[in-house]
């Protein structure tokens, strides 16, 4: 039975954890506890030794020394801050008027207020509950489909993954060891050609279905000319300055991500004062979220360390490099079986989860079989986007039902009953959203260079060609003994020191 037990601990250890997590406990527990098990049955096995647990504390002060993750804390205040104050509300009813007009408007307005917000909040909770308060009852006001609605608002919040300054893009970067402005600016054309697939779709149901998503009639349209142009540069100019200030000096250089997210914070404080919303009960709920998100985070961390130490101690880091490189296929054998994993991973895990489990032990594979890292983690971020979108445990499809009115309900500005929207629209809804993200995956696959577009290309280095040329140098002379430059004898043996002479030498040459 030992063993056994030694020969089989590492996938003994990975089932565990999975066995954990589905009978419900709380992550950062269920991989504490399960490290610390094996540890103990390690250590009992004779497979490990007590002082490897040692590292544990220097491993948890690293994690606490680690100013990369401190932009998570920036970025979840900011988003807060500018959800809270009023910015998404103005932007829905601003772009909403201006493609009230065509058919699908409304959608095209979700889909682009989605990637805005995604990219100065990078709060997915904040952007579908914002627009999934203001817009889904507009939307059911004006006859749209109520799966294309769920959908498109619940897809489009989850663009706060992919396109920057996203959270999960930070945490990506730190368990690849890779920099965090890199990840940024590798997800930033994916991200875009992802909003622009969205809006394509839209527009497909239009040409297939026109009634699922019709214009604004005249009458909604109450902005028009040029109040209409004064609102638009109103609502977007404050917002695309805040982008500069935070992605913009990031991409350049002048600013770190940690030191980005600071200055994204202050603006957003910033905006909302002047905007004449900032309010002390405001800051105090928007600390609250951050502190509890931020602890969150942490706490799965510190689990992710304890599980890795231990995984790594009964060689499971080797076990998982065993059972992926002897795929079939090299490359594209080992991309194809990690994202059908991480896809039905994605079922039961959310993306932190994902990130603190699965990536650390992917990773050294991935750079074994020489792929980019940077490229990995992009890809596996929008692989990762779809866990919010998986019926049934999707997280964006929770923080749509909980905004989404259950039954029928009384529009307040028709005064007419409207009915409501059921679970079960919500998740047909959002299915086609998450076919278009696989699709997205394949895209990333196929065309790296959308990632990796704006790094250095250093040159190929065979090390079979290199040579090393030195210079061609007298030998020295051979060393000189005695005096009158004569050579000593070859069995000639060195005086013997005399410390007491040594030191009556000394104290002469010092007069």
């Amino acid at each position: 039975m030992t063993e056994f037990l030694i020969a089989e601990m590492a996938p003994l250890m990975f089932v565990a954890l999975v066995i954990f997590l589905l009978l419900g406990y709380p992550v950062a527990f269920a991989l504490a506890a399960n490290g610390l098990l094996f540890a103990f049955l390690g250590i009992e096995a004779g497979l490990l030794t007590p002082a490897l647990l040692q590292a544990l504390p220097e491993r948890i002060f690293g994690i606490m020394r680690n100013e990369t993750l401190l932009a998570i804390p920036f970025f979840t205040f900011m988003g807060l801050i500018l959800e809270r104050s009023g910015m998404a509300e103005d932007l829905l009813d601003t772009i909403g008027q201006l493609f009230g007009a065509v058919r699908g408007g409304l959608a095209y307005a979700v889909i682009f207020v989605g990637a805005l917000l995604a990219a100065t909040t990078g709060v997915i909770a904040a952007s579908v509950i914002s627009m999934g308060l203001i817009s889904l009852p507009i939307m059911l006001r004006y006859g749209y489909d109520r799966r294309l609605a769920s959908g498109v608002i619940a897809a489009s919040g989850t663009l706060a993954q992919i396109i920057p300054p996203s959270l999960v893009l930070i945490v990506m970067a730190d368990q690849l060891g890779r920099s965090v402005g890199d990840m940024y600016q590798g997800a930033i054309l994916p991200g875009l050609i992802l909003t622009g697939l969205y809006a394509a779709y839209v527009f497909a149901v239009t040409i297939v279905r026109p009634a699922a998503a019709p214009a604004l009639p005249p009458e909604a349209r109450t902005l028009r000319g040029w109040a209409l142009l004064h609102r638009v540069v109103v609502s977007l100019l404050p917002p695309l300055a805040l982008i500069f200030l935070v992605l913009g000096t990031i991409f350049l250089g002048i600013a770190t991500p940690t030191e980005g997210g600071a200055m994204g914070a202050l603006g957003a404080v910033a905006l909302a004062l002047a905007r004449g919303k900032l309010s002390f009960p405001l800051l105090r709920q928007a600390l609250d979220k951050t502190a509890k998100l931020s602890t969150f985070v942490m706490f799965i961390l510190i689990g992710a360390t304890v599980f890795g130490l231990v995984f790594r101690g009964i060689y499971g880091d080797v076990w998982v490099e065993h059972l992926l490189t002897g795929l079939p296929g090299g490359q594209i054998g080992f991309l194809i079986a990690v994202n059908l994993l991480v896809f039905i991973l994605a079922f039961f895990l959310d993306f932190f989860e994902l990130a603190f489990i699965i990536v650390p032990l992917l990773a050294p594979v991935a750079q074994k079989l020489g792929i980019d890292l940077v490229w990995f983690g992009v890809l596996l971020s929008v692989n990762m986007q779809t866990s919010f979108m998986h019926p049934p445990f999707g997280f964006a499809l929770f923080y749509l039902r909980s905004v989404a009115p259950k039954s029928e309900f009384l529009d307040r500005l028709t005064g007419r009953r409207t009915p409501g929207v059921t679970t079960g629209q919500i998740y047909w809804g959002a299915i086609p959203f998450v076919c278009i993200q696989v699709v997205m995956i394949g895209i990333v696959i196929a065309f790296p260079n959308l990632v990796l577009h704006g790094q250095a290309n250093p040159a190929a280095i065979d090390p079979a060609k290199i040579e090393i040329n030195l210079p061609d140098t007298e030998a020295p002379p051979p060393p000189q003994f005695g005096t009158g430059g004569q050579d000593a004898p070859v069995d000639a043996q060195p005086e013997e020191s005399d410390p007491a002479k040594d030191i009556e030498r000394s104290l002469k040459g010092g007069q």
